[in-house]
């Protein structure tokens, strides 16, 4: 049976694609939503975005026909704005009818009046307004249509007990997993292997599509760093492999994410030139509107944004001089090197910067882009929307590699148009899993610190 779904103006900010997610139904928008978003176009960031980019969709359907009247879709379904039906009578007292919400309210309690028995549905990501819609007999959903199961989130990687000859298959040349495995296993999936019938024997493997090889790069040192655990070690070797390049790492603080991913970027740009440049990009979604009244260059502006990166940059950099040390003294030599280099971190950067090698971004100058010969990596990737993500990764020209890091869990996601189940970050892990050049890692232990590690677990 064909519904009515009214759509709130935060529906619409996380996906200007919308209109077009559901099927044969009708799409309703209160006029007052069209002035939100005409308020909305000149945010900075994410918000203005979005904003602008569902006015051109809306522009797009608009000359197929008359909004007013209702515009037929290739779905089967209509869209249409509402002009009328603001009928603040329906509502109880107590509510602000000076408010938007209320007032996109009042259209859909109406319009629920009115088209009864047919289904209204009043679509919103404002836990505020599904309480008020819900509060006043509205029926109220979440947007669906990119959600993400978390309960089933893949990980990465699974654990198998077989017999100590197949281990010594897989160490001797490979493993076809169709003898041995029942279910099916996504390209650069990890396997950790453990013997039935010998204690200690085991490997950490991964599936390249079509055997289960040894890991190749575990042993390997970026910029003085080495895995630590076995998280690690599968992340290591997605960041470090040349045929892999989108690369998806979540986990929670402390983790190793960042500095995994900065070393690496070092060591393939700076060490071996492997890569042109290190681009590193972090949404601004706290306060993405108050970062253009900032002073400076957009450098400076993005610097108490960019924290993570400057802070595994500076912790590589002291790995590097202890490690120095460390060979001064294996050598004989007596002359130890006991305090910091004289330069900062800043100037580090600044000098890498200076040359083209390094760039600090948000995602407001990534429109447009085609980024070649660069490893790329975006931080607090679960800030991000769906179609955020999916502008990032259509920036990749030939020869560069995508890093998506971050923590999905709710109390780490400040963007109110995404939730654990819906952000860039679910999103990507789950569309990207079945393509041979993707691979994805949960790490799970926290080796920051002692302290770290139980505040991550008992708060």
């Amino acid at each position: 049976m064909v519904k009515n779904f009214i759509l709130d103006t935060n529906v619409m900010i996380h996906d200007p694609e919308c209109f077009y997610k559901f099927e044969d139904n009708h799409v309703i928008i209160p006029i007052i939503c069209i002035e939100e978003l005409d308020h909305l176009k000149k945010r900075e960031g994410i918000v203005g975005y979005h904003a602008r980019w569902a006015a051109r969709e809306l522009s797009n359907i608009r000359q197929k026909g008359s909004l007013a009247e209702g515009v037929g879709l290739e779905n089967g379904g209509t869209l249409r704005i509402e002009l009328n039906h603001m009928d603040f009578t329906n509502l109880p007292d107590g509510l602000d009818y000076s408010k938007n919400d209320t007032k996109i309210l009042a259209v859909a309690k109406q319009l629920q009046k009115i088209y009864e028995p047919t289904q209204t549905v009043l679509v919103t990501k404002d836990l505020y307004m599904a309480i008020k819609g819900d509060a006043i007999g509205l029926e109220i959903q979440d947007y669906q249509n990119d959600k993400i199961d978390t309960d089933d989130l893949y990980k990465g990687y699974i654990e198998k007990r077989l017999y100590s000859k197949v281990i010594d298959q897989i160490f001797s040349g490979g493993l076809d997993p169709k003898e041995y495995f029942d279910e099916p296993l996504f390209p650069n999936e990890f396997i950790h292997v453990k013997s039935l019938d010998r204690e200690n024997h085991e490997i950490l493997a991964r599936y390249d599509g079509k055997r289960i090889v040894p890991l190749k790069y575990q042993n390997e040192v970026s910029w003085g760093l080495t895995p630590i655990n076995r998280e690690q070690k599968m992340a290591y070797e997605l960041l470090m492999n040349p045929d892999i390049h989108f690369v998806t790492i979540s986990g929670g603080a402390g983790s190793g994410k960042t500095i995994l991913a900065t070393a690496v970027a070092l060591q393939k740009a700076i060490e071996q030139g492997q890569y042109r440049k290190i681009v590193f990009v972090r949404p601004v979604v706290p306060a993405g509107n108050d970062i253009g009244y900032l002073p400076g260059t957009e450098e400076e502006k993005l610097r108490p944004w960019m924290g993570s990166f400057y802070d595994a940059i500076e912790n590589l950099v002291d790995q590097k001089v202890i490690k120095k040390q460390k060979e001064n003294l294996g050598k004989g030599r007596h002359i130890v090197y006991t305090e910091k280099p004289e330069f900062s971190v800043e100037d580090f950067i600044e000098q890498y910067r200076k040359y083209g090698v390094i760039e600090t971004k948000t995602f407001t100058y990534m429109r447009g882009r085609t980024l070649t010969d660069a490893l790329v990596i975006v931080d607090e990737a679960q800030e991000i929307t769906p179609h955020l993500a999916k502008l990032m990764l259509t920036r990749a020209g030939f020869g560069s590699k995508f890093v998506f890091i971050g923590d999905p869990s709710d109390n780490q996601i400040d963007n109110v148009l995404v939730d654990a189940k819906s952000n860039g970050l679910v999103y990507t892990i789950e569309k990207m899993k079945p393509y041979d050049l993707s691979g994805h890692v949960t790490l799970k232990q926290v080796e920051r610190s002692p302290l770290a590690k139980i505040a991550e677990m008992a708060m």
